[in-house]
């Protein structure tokens, strides 16, 4: 990890930081929660070395990047304002971009494309699907009347309250809690309960997820804490009412969609039929390729580096 570069730039009244490396056209990789630039460590080097200039943020309220104080600073129009202000840095001259997403990294690059297609030359995106919520005003109360109170997105609402657990739980083992989490249906946290193992049971990594990686992540939450990232599902409901200008919008930027079969969001209700079933080519009309990858969990970019490096690689060669 050595020869990546870290920098951090003033976008959107934050300081951002990023880590870059190579020469070419930029692609522009988000990642989601609990995770950081860090998450695109194979991706990054993989596609410096063809010939491409990869630029991985820490999002707001991650990392080395700042953390507004306030829950209501996390809303899809902060976060695209961010963005925007990073790809007039790295790409100043009106340049569009390639962007790659995963998980709220995914949501917020759908989100870039339907407010500023003009800055976004193509798009892989990992496991969230456009528009995941639908129409539904009140996700939350929708989720916990599916799921019920301990749904991990429901217990994630009260500041404060979550993160008092997980510090009971202790930064690294939430970390490595969520990374091998591959159980492809919902994640419950009952109260006080934590993940529902022993607060001294021993994680065996998969062979992805080194003690090295699990280290990098936890300095860095133990640094920053986990709430600027759990901000983010506290404005789930605020950014539908935002949304609402947007209702029945067609995406219109080519696309490349990839999604592990054990991902716990190809398992949310209706994902899998708004997949399969032309929901999702109605609402992104470029899309031109998903892939439903066998027996891999959420965190794809991590489990399967090479392979999704070779994905994007070969989606933005065409342009």
């Amino acid at each position: 990890m050595d020869d990546i570069q870290r920098r951090t730039v003033k976008v959107n009244g934050i300081n951002m930081h990023i880590a870059e490396k190579g020469q070419g056209p930029v692609i522009l990789f988000l990642h989601g929660f609990p995770e950081l630039w860090y998450s695109w460590r194979h991706q990054i080097t993989a596609l410096a070395s063809l010939g491409y200039r990869a630029v991985a943020p820490d999002l707001r309220g991650f990392g080395d990047t700042d953390a507004p104080p306030d829950v209501t600073s996390y809303t899809c129009f902060h976060v695209i304002g961010d963005l925007v202000g990073l790809i007039d840095t790295v790409a100043p001259n009106d340049e569009k971009v390639f962007v790659v997403g995963h998980d709220w990294g995914a949501l917020m690059a759908w989100f870039l494309c339907l407010f500023r297609p003009d800055r976004v030359k193509a798009l892989v995106n990992l496991s969230v699907v456009f528009n995941p919520f639908g129409s539904i005003n009140n996700v939350i109360e929708a989720l916990r009347a599916y799921y019920g109170d301990n749904y991990y997105m429901c217990r994630f609402q009260e500041p404060g309250e979550i993160e008092a657990e997980f510090a009971q739980i202790g930064t690294e083992t939430v970390i490595k809690e969520f990374l091998t989490f591959r159980t492809p249906g919902p994640i419950i946290l009952p109260k006080g309960k934590g993940f529902g193992h022993p607060p001294d049971a021993p994680m065996a990594l998969p062979s992805w997820l080194s003690e090295e990686d699990v280290k990098y992540f936890t300095a860095k939450f133990d640094k920053k804490g986990f709430t600027g990232g759990i901000n983010y599902y506290r404005n789930i409901n605020l950014n539908q009412e935002l949304l609402a200008p947007w209702a029945g919008s067609r995406l219109q930027i080519p696309t490349k969609f990839i999604i592990g079969d054990l991902d716990l969001v190809y398992h949310m209700p209706g994902v899998k039929e708004y997949i399969h079933k032309g929901g999702f080519k109605r609402d992104v009309p470029l899309l031109e390729e998903v892939v439903i990858m066998e027996g891999v969990g959420h965190f794809i970019n991590q489990e399967k580096g090479d392979e999704i490096s070779k994905h994007i690689y070969d989606f933005f060669n065409k342009f």
